[in-house]
């Protein structure tokens, strides 16, 4: 599948401000991959189809949860989380796509997680960064995205649970794992 069948695919099930979102975030990931020597086709494909079950029902996506070898305890958290996931497993079989960095990179693109690959980061970081993003921090995760991937998604990650937990939120365990294990690298550990 190329960019532009992809794209047809995905547009119908979005919203058009979301649909310039998705847009955005794949010009990002191109730009990040370019920098970071990451397959650009596999990187736009993953942000193409990142926000793909977006707006799906929720009972339908709850299904897909439940059929599929997904973590159960999205449920205990905001469904805001389980388009990622569901599109994750709906990409391979809706559309065949098998890869799995693609897979994990549009699973992982909202929560983060403990040992992010390099697509992982380029999909959670574009997502965070794309040009309408416009939030207090995201121009020093900007910046920082140009020099040091790693650390912009350290960034990211510690500005999202700053906000969930100034607004009483949950977060979910994957977004601790993934700040917790960013935190180690930049720090020297492993």
């Amino acid at each position: 599948m190329n960019k532009e069948e992809a794209i047809k695919i995905v547009e119908p099930f979005l919203k058009r401000e979301r649909f310039e979102h998705t847009l955005r975030v794949a010009d990002t990931a191109v730009e990040l991959a370019t920098i970071y020597n990451e397959s650009i086709e596999k990187v736009e494909m993953a942000a193409i189809f990142h926000d793909y079950a977006k707006y799906f029902p929720l009972e339908d996506m709850k299904k897909v949860i439940l059929k599929n070898d997904l973590p159960k305890d999205l449920f205990e958290y905001h469904s805001e989380l389980w388009h990622g996931p569901v599109a994750s497993v709906l990409v391979e079989q809706e559309y065949g796509i098998e890869d799995h960095e693609i897979h994990s990179a549009i699973r992982y693109h909202t929560t983060g997680r403990a040992n992010m690959s390099m697509m992982d980061k380029i999909i959670f970081v574009a997502d965070y960064i794309e040009p309408g993003r416009n939030f207090p921090g995201v121009e020093e995760v900007r910046e920082m995205a140009k020099q040091d991937l790693t650390r912009s998604a350290w960034m990211a990650l510690a500005n999202t649970i700053r906000f969930l937990v100034s607004r009483h939120a949950t977060v979910y365990p994957d977004t601790f794992y993934a700040y917790n294990d960013l935190t180690k690298r930049i720090n020297g550990g492993s």
